[in-house]
């Protein structure tokens, strides 16, 4: 059977990527509306992201096993599934209920990159690596686009109940359409393997922390999953609570900075792979990084939109755009046809950085009772980073 076309695998995955990333910012940017309607504190904001991504985290150490035994496209689909079923709970107005429907959407949400990462490592040429995982990774911001433009208004229009109905949907609708295309990319899947549960669980993290570069890139990418969701799950309370905007205004500010994620995630791709590479690339995004978390934290409500919004699109570009060079890295250093493991085990470390990140961001909030003051302490793990990226540097250039 003739393989599909690179550019098919490529917007497949993207497409898939962007409505499951949707499926998660859903109720974070309607937070103040879901939180008014429960008689709840916009804080508990981390909770839902912890529970999330705490499903997330182990379902990402499944996802290398669970390709080989049924497939990435059929894989993907489960994911989408299980993100559609997350939402329809998360519109029922109980605490307990959104709890778990928010694991349910961390259960769809962990396997779908290293399902796309298996995909694209056999699809793509080397040299197009950095550039290619760059587009897909652009499927997050993108998603956090569409959630940040049309969550919002779908709340004032049917209400936030239906609006999450209408998520999920969109992303069953995702599932069915890609079922042409699973035959094909899912012909090496081996219907006789019978992954062991923990087997699933122990080969990748003994993957990753066995090797230097992989241990070290998996704890680069927990501190910048904590920075990427204290922007991406905390700035629309941020700015609608500290600064007095409106929440379709906030809802437009974070489209912006997600657009910023989304430009960035192919700018950097394209200049990691021609000019700095990955590593070099990824110290240049911690430091913008230190720009924009400083200057975000000293935004006012007298602030004009002219400094807020080019502010955000640095801090978005450079916050939501690592993860494409990131990836491809982890692609490149993973061992031959080990690429999906290896990215589910990364995912793990990443998926925990986000599940403690927002409780600590929101914890460090509710404490200075101001969420700019949290921004400015950003700047503590970004500092973390840079020196575990510089001993990658050297080891390249040794």
């Amino acid at each position: 059977m003739r393989q599909a076309r690179p550019w098919v695998v490529l917007v497949a995955t993207l497409t898939v990527q962007a409505l499951v990333a949707m499926a998660l910012l859903t109720l974070p940017v309607v937070a103040p509306v879901v939180a008014k309607h429960l008689e709840m504190s916009t804080a508990y904001l981390g909770a839902y992201v912890a529970l999330v991504y705490f499903a997330a985290m182990f379902s990402s150490l499944l996802g290398g096993a669970a390709v080989k035994r049924w497939g990435a496209i059929r894989l993907s689909q489960a994911g989408l599934i299980f993100t559609g079923i997350g939402l329809f709970l998360c519109a029922v107005p109980h605490p307990a209920v959104i709890a778990l429907g928010a694991l349910c959407i961390g259960a769809g949400y962990g396997p779908i990159t290293p399902a796309s990462s298996h995909l694209l490592i056999k699809t793509t040429p080397p040299s197009q690596l950095s550039l290619v995982f760059s587009i897909k990774q652009t499927g997050v911001p993108l998603g956090g686009m569409i959630a940040g433009a049309l969550i919002p208004s779908l709340d004032l229009l049917i209400g936030w109940q239906w609006a999450f109905v209408s998520a999920g949907l969109a992303c069953v609708l995702c599932a069915v359409s890609v079922q042409p295309l699973q035959a094909n990319l899912d012909d090496d899947r081996n219907p006789a393997a019978r992954p062991s549960l923990v087997a699933s669980i122990v080969m990748p993290l003994r993957l990753i922390f066995g090797h230097k570069s992989l241990r070290n890139l998996s704890m680069m990418s927990f501190l910048f999953a904590m920075c990427q969701m204290a922007l991406t799950a905390y700035l629309v309370t941020f700015l609608f609570e500290d600064l007095n905007w409106t929440l379709v205004a906030a809802g437009v500010a974070l489209t912006v900075a997600q657009a910023a994620g989304v430009g960035g995630r192919i700018i950097w791709g394209f200049i990691s792979d021609r000019w700095l590479g990955p590593v070099r690339m990824l110290i240049v995004l911690v430091f913008l990084l230190i720009v924009g978390a400083i200057g975000t934290s000293m935004l006012t409500v007298d602030t004009s939109p002219w400094i807020l919004y080019p502010l955000l699109i640095l801090f978005g570009g450079s916050v939501i755009g690592w993860n494409g060079v990131y990836l491809a890295e982890v692609a490149r250093q993973a061992p031959p046809g080990q690429a999906g493991i290896a990215t589910g085990g990364t995912l793990c470390i990443t998926f925990l950085g986000v599940m403690m990140g927002p409780p600590f961001f929101g914890l460090t909030a509710s404490t200075f009772n101001s969420y700019g003051v949290s921004y400015a302490f950003l700047t503590i793990p970004a500092v973390l980073m840079l020196l575990l990226l510089v001993p990658l540097l050297r080891k390249k250039s040794s």
